[in-house]
């Protein structure tokens, strides 16, 4: 189902105008995933489709770059940067060619958005893409898709060969004089590959890891040429700023953070899924419209972008869920997987399994954070077990401190963030588990994740 759809019956009852879905959420990505082949390009035409391209055509790619820049769109893989000032990088006239890579290869933890938008909606990417290689001058756009997600590649794969049969891809674009090609790259599930300039080196045939920079992607990226990598929303965005208008996208949202965006609500909440919403929305609103935490459970902590991001409490429930929001409060909107946990969640359960995580896709290229992570997961699992120390709490903040903002690339700071906010907001059960020589929780209910709901009058403290 669409959001909108979805969400109609989810809500808690309470229902005053500002708090309803139809008032909250704002599908337009998601506008159309509820109905029968969503997929297709007869679906995506019948919804707009390819009209914010002509649209696009009609400018000058300078022009777009700038309508773009103004819109205050900002790319939605977890840094925020301005789309269009990332386009604006590009040198032109300098006589090499250009590329855009989208980076698809989702797979932070706790993040689900650009794969079922590819699964929905490839066409709204495609568009997209189109868009942006006008406006950059680029004649070869790659998409680095995650190879295990095999039915979206096929889908993806498809909506590729109708848009070339259809003239939206190929030579001399709805008449434009835009000659692109497109092409469907699958990874080998590497994390780091997601990481742009690793995911470039993977692109050119050789091992994922990070390049040292400068030079950035705008000046040496793909084949050593001019290359904008952008996320899948980032760029699927696109197309309706420019059929609906740069004013009518930044009506939504807040001012530094404009539009709307995809939020990944997991975990032990009672309606999890893809809630298309402005940015500014809080949890607490979220909450409300998914049914809140599963029944007969309250809130414990939540990640505000996947598990790279600090951690939040129940205290953070208000906290506006755009980049100046949630960076005030001390964490990183990051990917917005919105990852909540109850009461039952032993932290340092969570936080091993987080950092065991980043220990295996570790790609080893630089020192801190192959052997940083490394040691944080043998002693996290000797507290976890009951076998630390107390000396063990500070020797694990140590340790993250030394990864953090040390590593070759972001995969360090991500590795550190849970250690970091977890030891902030939770030591105390760290020391529970040291003085009580194992979990202070009953072991068949402290669960990271839960298929099922279980109904428990209390918790052991």
């Amino acid at each position: 189902m669409s959001v909108a759809t979805e969400l109609n019956g989810s809500g808690n009852g309470e229902g005053d105008g500002e708090s309803s879905p139809e008032k909250l959420l704002t599908p337009v990505l998601s506008a159309f995933w509820d109905q029968p082949d969503s997929w297709t390009l007869e679906t995506y035409k019948r919804h707009d489709g390819y009209e914010g391209l002509k649209k696009a055509l009609a400018m000058a790619p300078d022009d777009l770059i700038a309508y773009v820049k103004d819109s205050g769109l900002r790319g939605r893989g977890g840094a925020g940067f301005p789309t269009g000032m990332k386009w604006q990088f590009i040198p032109q006239g300098d006589g090499k060619p250009h590329y855009l890579v989208v980076n698809a290869d989702e797979s932070e933890p706790g993040t689900c958005k650009d794969i079922p938008l590819l699964f929905a909606n490839p066409h709204s990417l495609i568009e997209g893409i189109v868009i942006a290689c006008y406006a950059i001058r680029s004649s070869h756009a790659f998409i680095y898709l995650r190879g295990e997600v095999v039915p979206v590649l096929r889908r993806m794969h498809e909506a590729v060969r109708e848009a070339y049969e259809a003239g939206y891809l190929g030579r001399d674009i709805l008449g434009s004089g835009l000659d692109l090609d497109v092409t469907v790259h699958a990874g080998a599930g590497a994390y780091i590959c997601g990481e742009e300039t690793a995911l470039l080196d993977s692109l050119e045939g050789r091992r994922g890891q990070p390049r040292l920079r400068p030079p950035f992607p705008a000046v040496a990226g793909l084949y050593a040429c001019p290359t904008v990598v952008n996320n899948v929303e980032s760029i699927a965005s696109v197309p309706a700023i420019l059929n609906r208008g740069k004013d009518w996208f930044k009506s939504m949202g807040t001012e530094k953070s404009a539009g709307f965006t995809l939020y990944s609500l997991s975990g032990h909440v009672t309606s999890p899924g893809q809630y298309e919403a402005p940015l500014g929305i809080t949890l607490r609103q979220l909450l409300d419209m998914s049914g809140g935490m599963r029944h007969g459970h309250r809130l414990k902590f939540w990640t505000p972008g996947g598990s790279s991001t600090p951690m939040f409490t129940d205290e953070h429930l208000d906290v506006p869920l755009d980049y100046e929001g949630v960076g005030a409060a001390g964490s990183m909107l990051g990917t917005k997987a919105l990852q909540c946990f109850d009461e039952t969640t032993c932290v340092v359960r969570a936080v091993t399994r987080w950092t065991e995580f980043y220990a295996h896709e570790s790609c080893g290229k630089c020192t801190p954070c192959r052997e940083g992570t490394y040691w944080l997961v043998q002693l996290l699992r000797d507290i976890e077990a009951g076998k630390g120390q107390m000396s063990d709490l500070d020797k694990i903040n140590d340790i993250a401190d030394n990864v953090n903002g040390k590593s070759f690339c972001a995969l360090g700071d991500g590795a550190a963030s849970p250690i970091f906010s977890s030891l902030k907001y939770f030591r105390e059960e760290y020391e529970q588990h040291i003085t009580g020589k194992g979990c202070p929780l009953d072991p068949d209910l402290s669960t990271v994740w839960a298929d099922e709901p279980r109904h428990i009058s209390e918790v052991n403290a």
